[in-house]
């Protein structure tokens, strides 16, 4: 079926919008395949340099430029549970490519920090500029010019943004991404925000969160409720860089390590060498970000793509803003429940259906563009399917079935939870900026009510603990952007106004700061944009203004204030997000930051 005229209009005005910087981009990566990856462009030091390690019979297939050689580039570490897996998949992907005739090097690694460990640290303040740090990266790895393709083994948050960045950059070559899975289903995510909210009001001690937290984030893969990480893995497959059916698979199955070695066997017969040659910068193109975008709006995901979509269409010379990104929401159902959006974890997910069921729901009505490239070939129909394990240890794919395996976590489009998306966009005279609303109540999508003022996550939570957040009111927790501190993640808020909207406070959080893939049912305005530090006028607003957030209108302003417009915003002194835990390191990054409706990075 063709793409609903809607979503077709849409896709049209993002190509016309981008026609001068695709078309540059396009030219530069057709110039890199005509000059070529291959070896043969190399001095014979250069080549010796490149193949030292290998054994002979690898020297002789690379130095005759015989068989494709893969380069890996890797974000192992053994911090992040989700990248601990990625520790031996190097020499599968070795294996696997020697078995199909080809050698595979490890080009390099990247760094991978977890925001779960530093969520309210001063090292969050390095989480989102680390996407612009991974990118650049992997180019290092990538530019020693010894590789016909590359395979990206990488999951979380700010990771697998950032090698794409990279990736796209490196649009000469075939790119394929290697997931490692979400870990198995632990202490449930609701069972463990109850715990967080009890210790918040003092009801239980540190021991018992502690408890709770690790029977929560118990092993191997990644974390199990729906924030950035699993975002990234819906976005990696339903863009056609993951194999069909992957995504979701655990860590440390038979099944997990069958796809690994398919992918790096793909990764190989999509290079120039072959008859199928698939470069990621002309693979990934207009419709495949739409794509994405629909695929986030379907499951509820992480508010964090609207930064990352923003920056990795960038980096494939296509324009996407943030209009682009809520027109879309209103024209694409939620299908998906999964925590914060509902009370099933991802693993969940995948046994009702996973991304097979989702992509053939959305493609019934035209809600996905079909005719696009992938790694897996032409057209997302083929990914409609179940990954299985086969009687000789391959990978076999079936259809996926017709009902949901349970629909109160995915559901046919005929059945929506929700007919719009979940994210919005706000404007008004306060800045722009985004709202996640899948897992806010109807009756919450407008809060009008006096602002409380902040300029750090603490302040607030002293204010809470201090019995000083009485009322309804608007929390603004502003120089949170990328140019005061690096936009940290302010998801130690979550708790604090959960709380107290369950003592049933209309209260809603207005912040050019992220809330990340973890907000949930409390109403929050975010990524506003003029930052504060950058004289926005969220600047402006002092305590006892009254504010309105209307996530229907999609209208966030300061109202019956006359003065509001002439005031001169304040500034205040940041120097204590100058140093400390790598902050001095990251001055420049500050400095040059974005804004957050074109990506909050350095890049581009």
């Amino acid at each position: 079926m063709a793409a609903d005229a809607r979503i077709a209009a849409i896709t049209v005005r993002i190509v016309e919008r981008s026609k001068p910087t695709r078309e540059a981009y396009l030219g530069r990566l057709q110039a890199a395949v005509s000059r070529g990856a291959h070896r043969s462009v190399l001095s014979c030091g250069n080549l010796a340099h490149g193949f030292a390690v290998c054994s002979p019979a690898e020297k002789d297939m690379l130095a005759g430029d015989r068989v494709p050689n893969l380069g890996i580039i890797t974000a192992y570490n053994d911090m992040l549970s989700a990248h601990q897996p990625y520790e031996t998949y190097p020499a599968l992907i070795r294996e696997a490519a020697r078995e199909a005739g080809g050698v595979a090097q490890v080009a390099g690694g990247v760094p991978a920090m977890c925001d779960g460990v530093t969520q309210g640290q001063p090292g969050m303040e390095l989480s989102l500029f680390s996407r612009d740090v991974i990118a650049m990266s992997a180019g290092i790895g990538l530019s020693h010019n010894m590789f016909d393709s590359a395979v990206y083994l990488g999951v979380c948050d700010k990771i697998v943004p950032g090698l794409v960045i990279a990736a796209l950059t490196f649009g000469h070559l075939p790119a394929v991404f290697v997931p490692a899975g979400p870990m198995t289903s632990g202490l449930p995510n609701d069972e463990k925000a109850k715990v967080r909210q009890l210790f918040a009001e003092g009801k239980v001690g540190r021991k018992e969160l502690l408890e709770s937290e690790s029977k929560s984030y118990h092993g191997p893969g990644t974390c199990t409720f729906y924030g950035t990480a699993n975002s990234n893995q819906m976005l990696m497959e339903i863009m056609g860089f993951h194999m069909p059916g992957s995504s979701f698979i655990n860590p440390g199955t038979p099944l997990r390590d069958a796809l690994t070695r398919e992918a790096a066997r793909r990764a190989l017969e999509i290079t120039a060498m072959g008859n199928e040659f698939t470069p990621a910068g002309e693979m990934i193109d207009e419709r495949s970000i739409v794509n994405g975008v629909i695929g986030l709006h379907a499951t509820g995901g992480s508010t964090n793509h609207t930064l990352h979509l923003v920056a990795m269409a960038r980096a494939a010379g296509i324009k996407l803003t943030w209009q682009d990104i809520s027109d879309l929401s209103d024209i694409v159902p939620l299908l998906a429940r999964v925590y914060p959006n509902g009370l099933a974890d991802v693993n969940h997910f995948n046994a009702a259906g996973g991304m097979g069921f989702l992509i053939r729901e959305l493609l019934k009505q035209g809600m996905l563009h079909d005719d696009v490239r992938t790694i897996f070939g032409q057209g997302l129909a083929a990914y409609t399917v179940e990954a299985k394990l086969g009687e000789d240890g391959g990978v076999i794919r079936v259809p996926v079935p017709e009902a949901s395996g349970d629909p109160k976590v995915l559901a046919k489009i005929e059945e929506p939870f929700q007919k719009t998306g979940g994210l919005k966009m706000l404007a008004g005279n306060v800045g722009t900026g985004v709202i996640k609303i899948s897992a806010v109540k109807a009756e919450r999508h407008v809060i009008e009510a006096p602002a409380k003022v902040f300029h750090t996550q603490q302040a607030l939570n002293d204010a809470f603990k201090n019995g000083e957040l009485e009322g309804d009111f608007v929390a603004v927790v502003r120089f949170q952007g990328p140019k005061a501190n690096g936009m940290p993640e302010l998801h130690k808020l979550t708790t604090i106004l959960g709380i107290l909207q369950d003592r049933g406070q209309r209260v809603a959080l207005l912040t050019d700061g992220r809330m990340s893939g973890a907000s949930g049912k409390v109403p929050a305005a975010m990524h506003v944009t003029p930052e504060a530090c950058a004289g926005g006028p969220i600047a402006k607003i002092r305590d006892g203004d009254l504010v309105r957030l209307d996530a229907i209108k999609g209208t966030m302003d300061v109202i019956d204030q006359a003065d509001y417009e002439a005031r001169m915003p304040i500034t205040i002194d940041l120097d204590d997000n100058e140093f400390g835990m790598g902050r001095e390191l990251f001055s420049i990054f500050r400095q040059m930051a974005g804004p957050a409706d074109q990506g909050a990075g350095v890049l581009g």
